[in-house]
């Protein structure tokens, strides 16, 4: 029997907890740098971390405010930091659905379902996932600008035009959610062919809802990916009105002026829609639930 030292056992506690601290203040400090920019008096990047005159004004304006200072000069807002969030949250909320609907079916079919080519295509999706959709930015452009002249709802500076480009992001949580269902125990749909279920009714009302932990991550990533998303939206969205906080957010930075206070209230504003998300699908987001579903 090997008995240890309490002093010991203590000492690497301390040392554990001191290096998780550490370790967490690390993380944290940009995010209270940012905090800092943006509760400063005027537009400067440096200063020191606890502002001495701080100040709500780039809040104020961030959620749509008029400012008065003390001088009494009234700050109107200069941009729709709101809207801009709300557009973000309304592309990425039905591009993250249309992604986990379709991925979910496709990766349900791939795992279960029997079919020429099958590997082919699931190969043919790991690679094409593989190139970064930045080299498509010009084909895109191009299409969607043609498609416009045919349907302005698919042409440029349309949300819609947004949402299908980003259902191709598909292709990466097709293998993620097969990978989920080769787990699952194939005796779940064994037992449901004897009780006359078809591939639907297996898939419905067996395989979904022990998928529940798996598809709450692929929303919850494809949410992220979306809501933070500059690149392609930036060359699809024109309008001030339509466009999303990532992209709206560089307005702030020109080469005419650099509203740092500003940017700071915008970015920070920017995560909240991601961490509402996260705690709504937090207790999903565990694995495991298929545990106990067959019974030897």
């Amino acid at each position: 029997m090997i008995v240890e030292d309490p002093r010991a056992l203590r000492r690497r506690q301390w040392l554990a907890h001191a290096f998780l601290i550490v370790f967490i203040a690390l993380l944290l400090f940009p995010f209270l740098m940012i905090v800092s920019i943006s509760l400063r008096a005027g537009n400067f990047s440096t200063g020191a971390l606890i502002p001495s005159d701080p100040t709500l004004e780039h809040w104020y304006l961030a959620f749509g405010l008029e400012y008065t200072r003390s001088d009494g000069t009234v700050v109107p807002p200069r941009f729709p930091v709101l809207l801009w969030m709300w557009n973000s949250i309304k592309v990425g909320s039905i591009a993250a659905a249309g992604v986990l609907v379709l991925s979910t079916i496709a990766a349900y079919a791939f795992s279960r379902l029997r079919f020429a080519g099958r590997m082919v295509l699931l190969d043919s999706l790991l690679l094409i996932q593989m190139f970064p959709t930045t080299l498509a930015l010009v084909a895109i452009y191009a299409i969607f600008d043609s498609l416009g002249d045919v349907s302005p709802v698919l042409g440029i500076d349309s949300h819609w035009a947004l949402v299908l480009v980003y259902l191709s992001a598909l292709t990466l949580h097709v293998w993620t959610i097969k990978g989920y269902f080769d787990n699952l125990d194939p005796a779940l749909d064994e037992a449901a062919i004897i009780d006359g279920a078809t591939p639907w009714q297996r898939f419905r009302y067996v395989l979904l809802p022990l998928a529940v932990p798996i598809l709450a991550v692929v929303f919850v990533l494809a949410f992220i990916g979306f809501v933070n998303d500059y690149p392609i939206a930036s060359i699809l969205i024109r309008s001030e009105e339509n466009m999303t906080l990532a992209v709206g957010s560089r307005l702030y930075l020109n080469e005419f002026q650099y509203l740092w206070g500003d940017f700071a209230a915008a970015a920070i504003l920017s995560g909240l829609p991601i961490t509402v998300v996260f705690l709504i699908a937090q207790r999903y987001l565990v694995s495991g639930l298929a545990d106990g579903g067959v019974k030897g």
